[in-house]
Parts: C-alpha cells; structure tokens; sequence
C-alpha cells in the first residue's frame, strides 16, 4: 500500500508541475489487521492461512486518495494506471453510478509488484478515489452504518437524509469545478 501510496505522490508532484495545483488533497494507505482479515475469511468459510487471504481478498491493502475536484480524480487515475507496472483488474465508478445509498467513489482495483527481502511478490491493492465532499460523505455514512445502539426507525430517517446530502453534495462538487474553470480562464 505504501508503494502505491508513493506512486501517488510521485503522479502528484508531476502533475503539479504541468498544471498549477496539486490535485491530490490527501492520501491515506492502510494494510487490513490480522484481526480483520481472520473475521473475514472466517465469513466466507476459508480456511485461515496466507495462501486463502491472498488469493479471496482484495481490499488487504488500500489506498484512498482525495482530490479537490471530480475532473482530477478522472486525470489521475488516468495517469496511474498508464503507469507499465500497474494492471487494472477491476474498476467501479460509483462517481457515474452511485449506490443506492448515495456513496459516491471511483474504485480501482490494481495488481503491482511489491519488492520483499524474499523477492518480488505480486499485491493486490484497492484504490478509492473521492472528492473532499464525497469523502466527508462517506465517513458519516460509515458511523451510521457501524452503530450499532440506533433505532431502526432513526437510522433509516438518517440514511435518507445522508442520500439528499449526497445528491447535494454531487452538486455542490459541480458548482466548484464550473467556478474554478472561469478562473483558470481569466
């Protein structure tokens, strides 16, 4: 996740010498606890060894990026995945088609080589890509999703308000992406 992660940031500083802004606000990396990934083969019925993890799951290693503007996130995946040691595997653009919910995110899942002191392994690493709204989206989205003392009745009104935010919220990312293009033309 990390190599990735420094892809990004490489991608970032080239981008930003072309253009005028970085286009990446943030990025986040993380590897999946042990815990995590026991729980997780447990559910799916596989046994629990390093060889069933590596060949069921593959969100292991993740890589959030967040960008200021829909338009950037769509150029940097661009220039990511032309890079010749990544290989797209699957791509989700729930940007295009959000989920019923409202989660918006372009999902890239991605092979590339990780260098161990063993030699060179092939990882499995899932990109998310979002906007800073869409991001601030999903973590609210995620509380409510994962608490687990909410009524009911209460968490669906709150899921159906978190889908008006989220319709807003596309807006709102629309609305700012037309400003800024006036003033990079003035």
């Amino acid at each position: 996740a990390m190599q990735v992660e420094t892809k990004f940031n490489i991608l970032n500083n080239r981008l930003s010498i072309q253009g005028e802004e970085n286009p990446i606000e943030t990025i986040k990396s993380r590897v999946k606890s042990l815990d995590s990934i026991i729980r997780k083969l447990e559910k799916l019925g596989l046994p629990i060894t390093v060889e069933a993890a590596r060949e069921n799951l593959t969100d292991i290693a993740g890589v959030r990026v967040v960008c200021s503007f829909v338009e950037d996130i769509y150029k940097l995946a661009e220039n990511f995945l032309a890079q010749d040691d990544i290989t797209l595997l699957k791509r989700k653009d729930y940007i295009e088609n959000p989920k019923p919910s409202g989660y918006r995110s372009l999902h890239l899942l991605v092979k590339t080589p990780i260098y161990t002191e063993t030699g060179k392994k092939e990882m499995i690493v899932e990109v998310q890509m979002r906007t800073i709204a869409m991001d601030f989206w999903a973590s609210l989205e995620h509380k409510l999703r994962y608490k687990k003392a909410i009524d009911p009745q209460v968490a669906a009104q709150l899921a159906q308000e978190l889908e008006t935010c989220a319709e807003e919220s596309a807006r709102l990312d629309e609305k700012m992406l037309r400003i800024r293009d006036r003033i990079k033309m003035d």
